[in-house]
């Protein structure tokens, strides 16, 4: 017979999977959201009004006049139809639905498992950590939304980003507690020895990519450039005036942020092959597999990134550099787990 105490503790590893997959469900979906510029389309914060959608003409046409009344619709979208409304409603729409659903899905489980008694107090300090990020998660939401309402077209690249990198960090720690709770093991994320900080390093150089990358999406800036390797006719963009050293701190500079996200890449693959050569070299043979994942994805990251530039950013392939870059950064911090005592 199997003992109740190992039943919930096969149920809990098999409820983080779960969550893990809605949360980068929902990552996917709030990406093709972006894409489809369609995050402006609900402009209230509705926590249970918005639960179902419209079901009438008389609620579709309410919703659609609210949007007329912001900059988006004003400046870009004043020939939409209500069909075409629609489309983008329905994007927004179930991005809010499913972020409802993984915030219920992760809480009433987690009062049952924190007063089962049976599960160890580290882990579930770990999800009520993660609980809180996905309420202020929800937060975030609203305040990214809000910034597109009243004087720009689209949302702040920045609040967009604080939403993706927040995501990252709860879909990342999900991971790092499934695998100690698999291993049985507690191997702290931050531990700063001297063989752990080259790992953090490269999660690091990752993980500001990503944010550099929603930059990218949040200001369109993949549409300066579309030429690779050069960005035109140079390597350094030739429509940034070059006066001062605080231009290179534009973070609104469309063409500044491209040629950022390009270059880091760059260091991002030369990092990691010399990475690569230490680890063989020192015969780690425990990172063999991980690494190798991680290089293929790398990889595979790279070229989606350079095609999704030269389609003239194509919705499907930009989403699937959206996409693969979560698994980039999941696989970095498997490699990194490997590592770790």
């Amino acid at each position: 017979m199997i003992s109740n105490e190992v039943k919930i503790n096969t149920v809990f590893l098999y409820w983080l999977i779960v969550s893990l997959i809605l949360v980068y469900l929902i990552i996917i979906i709030g990406g093709l959201t972006r894409l489809t510029n369609s995050g402006l389309s609900i402009i209230e914060w509705e926590i249970f009004k918005g639960i179902l959608p419209p079901l009438n003409k008389t609620s579709w046409d309410i919703y659609f006049e609210k949007y007329k009344l912001i900059p988006q619709y004003k400046l870009l979208n004043n020939n939409m139809t209500l069909e075409k409304f629609k489309i983008i409603f329905y994007w927004e729409y179930f991005h809010r639905l499913l972020a409802r659903l993984i915030g219920l899905f992760f809480f009433i489980p987690l009062i049952f498992f924190y007063f089962s008694k049976e599960i160890e107090k580290k882990y579930l300090n770990v999800c009520l950590i993660i609980f809180f990020l996905i309420l202020i998660q929800g937060v975030f939401g609203w305040y990214m939304v809000k910034s597109g309402l009243i004087n720009n077209t689209t949302v702040s690249h920045y609040r967009l980003s604080l939403h993706l990198t927040t995501a990252i960090i709860i879909i990342s720690t999900i991971f790092w507690l499934i695998k100690n709770v698999y291993k049985k093991t507690h191997k702290p994320f931050f531990n700063l020895s001297k063989k752990n900080i080259p790992f953090l390093f490269l999660i690091f150089l990752i993980i500001s990519q990503v944010i550099i990358g929603a930059f990218v999406s949040g200001l369109d800036a993949g549409m300066i450039y579309q030429t690779w390797p050069k960005m035109g006719d140079t390597f350094f963009p030739n429509d940034i005036s070059f006066t001062n050293l605080y231009i290179l701190l534009d973070f609104n500079n469309h063409s500044l942020v491209q040629f950022y996200h390009r270059n880091l890449a760059y260091i991002i693959i030369i990092y990691a092959l010399l990475f690569t050569f230490y680890i063989f070299k020192t015969n780690q043979i425990i990172l063999y597999k991980p690494l190798i994942v991680l290089l293929l994805i790398l990889f595979t990251q790279i070229i989606l990134g350079i095609t999704t530039l030269l389609s003239g950013v194509n919705i499907y392939i930009a989403s699937a550099h959206q996409i693969v870059s979560v698994l980039l950064v999941l696989s970095v911090i498997n490699l990194h787990y490997f590592n770790a005592k």
